[in-house]
């Protein structure tokens, strides 16, 4: 995508001042306490902070025009490098900001960009954010090129480069379309792995950023997952063996975390890292008990798998970080009344975790149930259907006859599949109820198991 930028020496730490509008001012201050958290994770030393009460923000200038003449002030006295925005900016507002304040703008989903840009380490990884990065650009041209233009490095202009501008919407396309035939064939080769490893339940932490899903992991798994106290620590999806019991061993998958207004172009980018979630059979939600507001974290995340379309998942609420909690016992006990059916842990310490295991496996247990079948090798739609509505766990080529036609190839398929889809399933695979194995090792007759 043309040249990039150098910087030679050591870069110069950007300074910041974090901007916000909310109708109450103290959910302004959370939302901004969040913003801070994510200039210093990309690496900025943060000045203040300026919030107006607002129903909405101003369509020219984000702001009403007193505060924006204020902000430039600031910018002066305290010589800011970057004004960090925590909504997104339109074109319009842009242009209008940039020329009263004179100085950098980056709003909120550019800073979580900048930061997965400087996190991602993988060939997906980097390719997903790629993607993202340049959904996002399309929109806003002028602005990048403004900034890039004056050779401007650091926050927000990681990421694709620089092209000619007469020619930046025909390039930004034609990269767009090769990343996303990229991670098409990413898809693929995901989902041929997923089908070699069906004969295992498929178990996705998920949770706010920094809940500690990455510890939870390396507790459950003994695997080497970095887990480190920052935001966005893991962008890609791990995958590691899990012994629950004897009888019992899981796939466990470590996903990217989920933040409040976070980019919907990231979400779409992140298709192939989420859907490991949205293949799973459990999901665990963890939640980090000792923050103030967990709660609103909670319905974040929530929100979240409804837009990836994983809601309806069985999940398993798990409570994290209790040990961080004041006065332990009482909270503890508070939070056991106000959610019975989560269980709560310290992962780092290792609290609570034969509780958690033996809870996921009553889990599994109840939620799914395996059957097998007998489908032609001619009717690819029903094995399909089978694929689409559970996970088939074994297939075996056989020889079949109905009512003493002609024997047949068939597969004698063994599956799993959620107990609430059982109907669904038994009406796909009436046609063929009546096949029989005829091999010499000819078994009793296979049907849908209920």
């Amino acid at each position: 995508m043309g040249r990039k930028l150098h910087i030679t020496g050591e870069p110069q730490k950007e300074t910041a001042l974090l901007v916000g509008v909310a109708k109450r001012r103290d959910s302004a201050q959370d939302s901004l306490d969040e913003l801070a958290q994510l200039a210093e994770t990309a690496g900025a030393t943060v000045l203040g902070r300026i919030t107006q009460a607002l129903q909405k923000p101003n369509p020219a200038t984000y702001l009403r025009s007193g505060k924006v003449s204020e902000i430039a002030g600031i910018v002066q006295e305290k010589k800011i490098s970057t004004v960090l925005f925590d909504d997104d900016l339109s074109p319009n507002q842009v242009r209008n900001l940039e020329k009263a304040l004179g100085c950098k703008l980056i709003d909120r989903s550019q800073l979580i960009l900048d930061i997965f840009a400087n996190r991602a380490k993988t060939a997906v990884a980097k390719t997903q954010v790629e993607l993202a990065q340049l959904d996002y650009l399309r929109t806003r041209l002028t602005r990048q090129w403004t900034h890039l233009s004056r050779q401007q490095g650091g926050i927000g202009t990681r990421g694709p480069g620089e092209t000619q501008i007469e020619t930046d919407r025909r390039l930004i396309g034609q990269r767009i379309a090769t990343l996303r035939n990229r991670l098409e064939r990413i898809d693929q080769q995901r989902m041929t792995q997923r089908r070699r490893r069906e004969k295992y339940h498929r178990v996705a932490l998920v949770g706010y950023t920094n809940a500690g899903k990455s510890t939870l992991m390396n507790a459950m798994s003994r695997g080497g997952v970095l887990a480190e106290d920052r935001l966005f620590a893991t962008l890609d999806a791990t995958t590691r063996k899990c012994v629950l019991s004897s009888a019992t061993t899981v796939l466990l998958s470590d996903t990217v975390g989920f933040i409040r207004k976070l980019p919907h172009n990231l979400i779409e980018s992140f298709k192939s890292t989420l859907d490991e979630v949205r293949h799973s059979d459990v999901l665990i939600h963890i939640v980090s008990a000792s923050h103030p507001r967990f709660e609103d974290q909670m319905m974040v995340v929530r929100q979240t798998l409804k837009e990836i379309g994983a809601l309806e998942i069985p999940t398993l609420l798990v409570l994290n970080k209790i040990d961080a909690l004041e006065a332990p016992e009482l909270t503890v006990a508070a939070l056991k009344r106000d959610y019975p059916e989560a269980v709560p842990i310290a992962a780092l310490r290792g609290i609570g975790l034969n509780t958690l295991t033996a809870r996921l496996e009553t889990m599994l247990r109840g939620t799914q149930i395996e059957g097998e079948t007998l489908i032609p090798v001619t009717d690819g739609r029903t094995l399909a259907g089978v694929r689409r509505l559970g996970k088939v766990i074994g297939e075996e080529l056989v020889q079949v006859s109905n009512n003493g036609q002609p024997a047949q190839e068939a597969l004698h398929v063994r599956y799993r599949i959620a107990s609430d889809r059982s109907d669904e399933l038994a009406h796909l695979l009436a046609p063929h109820k009546g096949l029989r194995r005829v091999s010499a090792d000819s078994a009793s007759p296979s049907r849908h198991q209920s």
